[in-house]
């Protein structure tokens, strides 16, 4: 009988290279290759960049999500006895939802099982953020991860060498390697980790705007479709959001400061700059408690949402996941526990409207600061970081402080300024208003779109 040939990795780099598409085998001994290390790094980064630069058709996208997916174990969430629901965002400057929506949800009845990742390109990691609490874990075995979720209702994890192996590479791979604005393989790494924690439903945060990986609109739109649909396809309800990313979430971008503004505001409290935060994260949550079947409508959800909050047993739940996992979370009554290595105010060029904000470098800025890391594995400073003091169409004095920023040491500050600097642009007329959400797909319209984009 005939066998089927080896399959080479050089191969497939030359195959994708010369634009042509991989089969299901082909993509699957890439992904088996990344998830036991088997093929060299240099080979799978060469890949990633010829998939980068001619794309990735349908059929490559489910395969490559479907193999990662499989690389290694999965979550069975169904001893729990309650609907697993969960909330990804591409990824964006000072966006923090994770931290309210995950409690909030599981405030109101749902599991929440989060897989999250780290610091990619300009934007900050969930869990660099969390790994600021001191003590808290964040790589669990699955036992500890589900020990965790019937205890707290929520918890916020990585993926450990057992859990979605391949993604765990060639993530890191991706952020060193210049290739993360590719739509599919944003699609195939996010959801790789998320049917991995056997969801039921899923809501998509979708960024547009300056700080978005992907800046063009159809190229955001085709995103948000290929998810729900790829989504939806692999059983799992899922509805995406494009939200605005034209400026940073709330009021701080780092690590610690934005876990301090989260718990701010799971306390009930409501400063005006860090409102886009709490109405974003109430959205988001809405959906998810609606998805989850304990709320009739999305509006009915946020509802839902907002009292979890008033009532502290969104907190409630918050904290006891910060115990639950190692964490310490007497810190966050303790003013003094933020300690930057030093501080810089950085105050108007001029006086007028802030137009615009160039929210990738201000990301940029945050990470220079010593927020972020140069390569997979470094060290971050939890405390580095940037609170920003005005918003975009806020009218400002010349010398009025705009921000200030925490740094690991004085010689990351001349950088970090002059990216910040560089990214606002001021006029005499106030900017036109940026919705906060500007679409919704559900799964019929992501169908409908991918249909009419692949005519």
């Amino acid at each position: 009988m005939p066998t089927a040939s080896p399959i080479h990795a050089i191969d497939l780099i030359r195959k994708k290279r010369d634009k042509a598409s991989l089969t299901e085998e082909e993509i699957s001994f890439l992904v088996h290759g990344a998830a036991t290390e088997s093929i060299p790094a240099e080979q799978l980064a060469a890949w990633l960049m010829a998939a980068w630069l001619n794309g990735l058709a349908l059929d490559e996208i489910r395969a490559l999500t479907v193999a990662m997916r499989d690389s290694g174990d999965k979550f069975n969430p169904r001893g729990l006895g309650k609907t697993a629901v969960d909330k990804h965002s591409t990824g964006g400057v000072g966006d923090k939802t994770s931290f309210l929506v995950a409690p909030i949800a599981a405030a109101c009845g749902l599991a929440v099982p989060m897989i999250s990742g780290r610091a990619l390109g300009h934007t900050g990691g969930t869990l660099d953020k969390l790994e600021a609490i001191p003590g808290y874990r964040t790589a669990l075995s699955l036992f500890e991860f589900e020990t965790v979720l019937a205890r707290c209702g929520c918890s916020i994890v990585s993926q450990t060498p057992a859990l979605v192996p391949a993604d765990r590479v060639l993530y890191a791979l991706r952020d060193r390697t210049g290739t993360v604005e590719s739509p599919g393989l944003i699609c195939a790494s996010i959801l790789s980790k998320k049917l991995a924690a056997g969801l039921d439903a899923l809501v998509l945060d979708i960024k547009t705007g300056s700080g978005a990986f992907l800046r063009k609109r159809e190229d955001v739109e085709y995103l948000a479709a290929l998810m729900v649909a790829t989504a939806e396809a692999a059983g799992t309800r899922t509805v995406a959001l494009m939200t605005d990313m034209s400026q940073p979430l709330g009021a701080t971008a780092g690590n610690w400061i934005e876990l301090a503004e989260s718990v701010d505001l799971l306390r009930g409290n409501r400063p005006a700059e860090s409102e886009d935060l709490r109405e974003l994260s109430l959205i988001l949550a809405g959906w998810m408690i609606h998805l989850g079947g304990q709320a009739e409508s999305p509006e009915a959800g946020c509802a839902r949402a907002e009292r979890a909050i008033s009532d502290g047993s969104a907190l409630s739940a918050f904290l006891s996941m910060v115990e639950a996992q190692g964490g310490n979370p007497s810190v966050f009554d303790d003013p003094a526990f933020h300690k930057p290595g030093t501080t810089r105010t950085i105050e108007a060029q001029q006086t007028g409207y802030i137009a615009s904000m160039d929210t990738t470098a201000l990301g940029w800025a945050v990470q220079r600061l010593g927020a972020g890391r140069e390569k997979a594995g470094a060290p971050v400073d939890p405390n580095a970081g940037i609170h920003f003091h005005a918003r975009r169409g806020a009218h400002v004095e010349k010398g009025q402080p705009l921000a200030t920023f925490y740094a690991t040491h004085e010689s990351l500050l001349p950088e970090a300024t002059a990216l910040f600097t560089g990214a606002l642009t001021y006029s005499n007329e106030p900017p036109p208003a940026v919705p906060l959400v500007s679409a919704i797909f559900t799964r019929a319209e992501a169908e409908a779109h991918l249909a009419k984009s692949t005519a």
